[in-house]
């Protein structure tokens, strides 16, 4: 099992910043690659960014491509997403999942096992 808990979420003015947290507990982060997903109201579950084993393959959805960041620290076995430039439309709940399949294209989230609880981030205009 892998146990996941987002953290970083908040209320910002459009244009500002916020850096998510993804924290894994699991004694084999590093053998899986790394995705974030937001789900907005009455909206689907959308990948947002992800990220490989190594941390040197990164995928980013064209919404947020240029505008958010996703990194990860193996040591530390958290994954991070810098969003700057934030928009309205980015107001969603924010959640990370791991994967353990070759890295490819974004997949369903239905193919995914492990889900942390979420966090919010609300931007305004």
């Amino acid at each position: 099992q892998v146990q996941l808990v987002e953290s970083g979420g908040g209320l910002v003015q459009a244009g500002g910043s916020l850096r998510l947290s993804c924290a894994a507990s699991t004694r084999t982060f590093s053998v899986y690659n790394m995705v974030w997903f937001r789900q907005a109201p009455g909206k689907e579950r959308d990948v947002v960014a992800a990220i490989s084993r190594g941390g040197l393959r990164t995928y980013y959805a064209d919404s947020v491509k240029g505008r958010f960041t996703i990194s990860r620290d193996n040591a530390k076995n958290t994954v991070y997403l810098q969003m700057n430039s934030l928009k309205p439309e980015d107001t969603a709940v924010y959640y990370c999942t791991a994967d353990d399949a070759t890295w490819g294209a974004p997949r369903s989230p239905l193919e995914y096992d492990y889900w942390g609880q979420g966090t919010q981030v609300t931007v305004s205009s």
